[in-house]
């Protein structure tokens, strides 16, 4: 392809060497060092005047330094001449600071947002971002990638099982992966108002309010048969109980049903294109990285649970899921993400949970995690970001990656 460079970070190089073997470029000439003080220091060893300039920069390992040597790299290359410059980031930095949850806390995915906008970037490509919002940080084209069609193919070539398996999400903010069969879809939004409804009765707490939700919502309903086909010891549904939700004081707490309302708007199609069904896993966290209980929506007895979601860090959550799905009768638990940042105790987390596989892509390098887990596989998706920059290169739509692997 004439007038495209390429360009890859320290981050990760493998993926960027499988990106340009994919495209049949060469990775541009690019030197990255430390001065003794630890500045960070670029130079661009070829010339990019009137170039279509790509920089393959994962928001992992050493993520500041690798955030700062992408940024000094985009303007290094915008100053000279470039006639375009995308910064192709698999997994976006600092992506679950996307809101303000708290008094004075800072939303830093839009800082980052307006730091690589600044250093010059026209054009960010990505994968599975933890919130589709944060492309509404940027005044600059972002295409946001998933993985889905590489988790799909996935498990119909290494699940014999996958036509009686049930997907789940860890997570209530998951379910943007999960999405309901259609004939359910009703049955989804009630969820949404009972999360609502539960969070009017937080924040008052009075316990006879608690009482009316409840018996309202129930002469709604139809039989529990009809919704989740059976009856389980354990198993709560189509929203959780509300006593269930309390904090260690007993009160009870908060939910995020904004969040929730625009995952469900946003369902993409893993359960539907599989055509089995799925179940959510609603969690409390006592603070971050750190799970207080959960409660299980859904029935998996006797099936294949396939767990979903778009990244682990301390791999807390998808362990104690597992845990909840074999208690409630799955056959077997694997585990499926996006990016496997497999921070702290997460490596021991994974050995010694019951997971047959914990499936990753490579957004992340993640050879020396292997060599300490063997559970853990990784999916190639290095076609899908050649394939995105070749497209976008000629300026040709990408949307067909959204539901296809490239050949």
């Amino acid at each position: 392809m004439p007038n495209i460079v390429l360009f890859s970070g320290s981050s990760h190089q493998d993926l960027s060497q499988r990106v340009a073997d994919r495209l049949g470029l060469e990775l541009g000439k690019v030197i990255t060092k430390k001065f003794s003080n630890q500045e960070t220091s670029v130079e661009i060893g070829e010339s990019v005047r009137g170039e279509d300039v790509y920089i393959i920069q994962s928001g992992c390992g050493e993520i500041n330094d690798n955030l700062m040597e992408l940024l000094i790299m985009i303007n290094a290359c915008k100053i000279a001449s470039s006639s375009r410059v995308t910064a192709v980031i698999p997994c976006f930095p600092y992506a679950r600071q996307d809101k303000k949850d708290k008094s004075r806390a800072p939303i830093s995915a839009k800082l980052v947002a307006n730091m690589l906008s600044v250093a010059g970037a026209d054009h960010i490509i990505t994968m599975d971002l933890h919130a589709s919002q944060i492309q509404g940080f940027f005044d600059i084209p972002v295409d946001n990638l998933y993985a889905e069609p590489a988790v799909l193919q996935w498990i119909r070539e290494n699940i014999t099982e996958w036509k009686n398996c049930i997907i789940v999400s860890p997570d209530a903010g998951g379910a943007k992966r999960l999405p309901a069969q259609k004939r359910r879809k009703k049955w989804a939004m009630q969820l949404v108002v009972g999360l609502c409804q539960l969070q009017e009765v937080a924040m008052d707490r009075k316990e006879t309010q608690v009482c009316e939700r409840r018996q309202q919502f129930a002469c709604k309903e139809p039989p529990f048969e009809q919704r989740w086909g059976g009856k389980q010891q354990g198993v709560i549904g189509p929203f959780p109980v509300w006593d269930g939700h309390r904090n260690a004081l007993g009160e009870h707490i908060k939910v995020n049903s904004c969040r929730v309302v625009s995952c469900l708007r946003m369902v993409t199609s893993i359960a539907d294109r599989l055509n089995v069904e799925f179940a959510l896993i609603h969690k409390e966290r006592k603070k971050a990285n750190e799970v207080d209980r959960m409660v299980l929506v859904g029935d998996v007895k006797g099936r294949v649970a396939i767990l979903v979601d778009d990244m682990a860090d301390t791999c807390g959550t998808i362990c104690f899921a597992a845990d909840k799905l074999l208690s409630a009768g799955a056959t077997r638990v694997y585990a499926i993400l996006t990016h496997g940042i497999f921070s702290g105790p997460a490596i021991s987390r994974i050995n010694n949970a019951a997971f047959e596989a914990v499936v990753v892509t490579n957004t992340i390098p993640q050879e020396d995690k292997m060599k300490h887990c063997t559970k853990i596989q990784v999916i190639d998706i290095s076609m899908i970001l050649a394939e995105a920059i070749r497209r976008t290169h000629n300026g040709e739509s990408v949307s067909y990656l959204f539901s296809h692997v490239p050949l």
